[in-house]
């Protein structure tokens, strides 16, 4: 479909300039995406930006704290027909100082022809389902046999990451969890409907899902400092390492010496490097996530290697759920709409 012809459809729902779409964080998440369509849409959106068929800049912030930040995150994914910005900030403390969750953000999506606004929505749990989206597809491409995979962090993040795991390694036989604090671990476990087959084990220590596990993923907090909590003596050869938490929870030692680093953007590493991020300098970087994922880079050439992929969050993965999420809206009459 042409964007002309895009356009025209949304104008039979949607007086473009004179209005908008609002979309609460509910009304997104009951919108009926399956977690299988969203791995299908993010899947789509990285193959594109391996292909190079968008437009995004490295996401800038500000620091309010110093453990807290906002990105600025826009792009345009011609592909769907989608651009935008995600405004998100993070407050790791608002959940015991103020009962607040930690993620909050707004999306705003405009219309390709004549740039105006055509919905703003909560950004929430688009980010909470993409970021899962990209861990699990990167380990099917890097890992696809993977009998063990270990979640670090069992927050919202580290629930989604188990739920969708599931739908990409078809030989998973085991999920180790480990959280400080126990009841997240239990609730997780409430949370998470598991597959037969397929068991969910409390880890003990950090120290056992490192040597129990094939494929790690760690969600947790993005620090300056890195925590260096899964030390490099741990990791073995035939690892595959994924981190949703940029340089913070795995030793930096351990990302120098993979025989592949990944990321999923080259250039915000890039600028978080230069804010930081890698006090002992960013590794060598193989490729983008995207890339591997278009088929235009080989991720696991052999058994032994060990892989590190960085995947920090990029905004066309948040523009394709988001042009989907407006479409259905505008379809099932979803939302609020607002004069301009």
């Amino acid at each position: 479909m042409s964007f002309e012809n895009d356009r025209k459809e949304i104008l039979e729902r949607l007086k473009i300039g004179k209005e908008m779409i609002y979309l609460s964080k509910e009304q997104c998440e009951n919108i009926g995406l399956s977690t299988k369509e969203i791995i299908g849409l993010v899947e789509t959106a990285l193959s594109e930006h391996g292909k190079k068929n968008y437009d995004m800049p490295a996401k800038i912030g500000v620091h309010p704290q110093d453990k807290s930040f906002f990105h600025a995150m826009p792009a345009y994914l011609p592909k769907v027909k989608a651009v935008g910005m995600k405004w998100v900030g993070s407050y790791p403390d608002n959940e015991h100082e103020f009962a607040l969750p930690q993620i909050t953000g707004l999306l705003i999506l405009n219309d390709v022809l004549s740039g105006l606004p055509i919905a703003v929505m909560d950004s929430v749990w688009i980010t909470a389902m993409r970021t899962p989206a990209v861990s699990a597809i990167a380990a099917k491409k890097l890992h696809e046999n993977a009998k063990t995979f270990g979640m670090y962090g069992c927050g919202v993040q580290g629930i989604e990451h188990v739920r969708y795991i599931q739908e990409t390694l078809s030989e998973l036989e085991e999920i180790y969890i480990y959280d400080i604090k126990e009841e997240a671990m239990d609730n997780l476990i409430e949370s998470v409907e598991m597959k037969d087959g397929i068991k969910i084990i409390k880890g003990k220590s950090i120290k056992e899902l490192a040597e129990k596990c094939e494929v790690l993923c760690s969600a947790t907090v993005i620090l300056k400092d890195p925590l260096a909590a899964v030390k490099d003596e741990w990791i073995r050869p035939g690892q595959t390492i994924l981190a949703c938490d940029l340089n913070t929870f795995f030793d930096p030692k351990t990302s120098k010496r993979a025989d592949k680093y990944i990321v999923d953007s080259d250039t915000s590493h890039q600028l978080l490097d230069k804010q930081g991020y890698f006090p002992d300098g960013l590794p060598e970087i193989y490729c983008e996530t995207g890339e591997i994922v278009a088929n235009l880079k080989v991720g696991r050439e052999s058994s032994d290697e060990i892989i590190v992929c960085s995947n920090i969050g990029m905004a066309v993965c948040d523009m394709v759920l988001a042009r989907k999420i407006f479409d259905i809206a505008l379809r099932e009459k979803v939302g609020t709409i607002l004069p301009l």
